[in-house]
């Protein structure tokens, strides 16, 4: 397994494995060390043979608030150019250990899940999320564009209407509607997490893990090529928007906004 990450809390439950995004101070927030963090982590796990489920899921009330900005602003030493190779090497790998992923992955979204957080959570194979949590991403909010394989995905699981919405115009989704669109597989209490929920992934660690890979082999067979473009398309689409004076504006008027609440 690789070292322990700053940021993420590994847990291993007989053949279960929990990796909880665990950032609370930024409200589950992830920067560029979590990023290889995640990815190593996911890659660990469908090397070991101990581990036939991935669980996924934030501490505290949320499940993330995704990219952690402030940390990618900081650090001036560095130009934007090579802030932005640092970056997208960072996405690139860890949306890729996604939909790579050769075992049974769930997420668990225990509460909102903002920006990277929720594309790469549609990459999970199942999904379960607490009843008042919501998907949101403010793309164009801040000027910037798609990202976790999220224009391939989105428009597939839900159709290229509310797909638009949620990319283009910052739509949030809620728990109800994520539902309603077959986004997630079931809502649950937050407090059923641990009593109802938790028993059950338990069980799925019992399933055979060959014909867990079979079957996700076979489901994936038609896509893996599709995601892959679209990863490399949105990250060289994201290094440009970032580059340019509408998305700077954006964000910094977002992190006024923020600094004030």
């Amino acid at each position: 397994m690789p070292s322990k990450p700053a940021h993420l809390l590994i847990e291993q439950f007989g053949t279960v494995r929990r990796i909880t995004i665990n950032n609370k101070r930024k409200k589950n927030a992830i920067n560029l060390a979590a990023y290889g963090d995640l990815a190593d982590q996911l890659n660990a796990a469908d090397r070991d043979d101990g581990v036939h489920v991935v669980v996924l899921t934030g501490a505290g009330d949320f499940y993330s608030s995704g990219n952690d900005i402030s940390a990618l602003m900081a650090n001036p030493e560095q130009s934007v150019e090579q802030k932005m190779k640092r970056s997208n090497d960072h996405l690139l790998r860890m949306v890729r250990a996604f939909y790579t992923f050769g075992k049974l992955l769930i997420g668990v979204i225990n509460g909102p899940a903002i920006g990277i957080s929720a594309t790469t959570a549609m990459l999970c194979d199942v999904l379960y999320m607490e009843e008042r949590a919501y998907f949101y991403t403010p793309f164009t909010a801040l000027g910037l564009c798609a990202e976790g394989c999220s224009s391939f995905t989105f428009p597939r699981l839900m159709g290229r209407s509310k797909a638009a919405e949620m990319l283009l115009l910052n739509h949030r989704m809620t728990a109800p509607e994520a539902l309603r669109f077959n986004v997630v597989a079931e809502l649950y209490k937050q407090e059923e997490f641990e009593t109802k929920l938790w028993p059950r992934i338990l069980r799925y660690g019992e399933l055979p893990i060959g014909s867990i890979r079979a079957s996700k082999q076979l489901m994936a067979r038609f896509e893996q090529d599709d995601l892959e473009e679209a990863n490399k398309r949105e990250v060289e689409a994201l290094s440009k928007r970032w580059q340019t004076d509408e998305a700077m504006n954006a964000i910094i008027n977002f992190m006024s906004r923020k600094s004030k609440m």
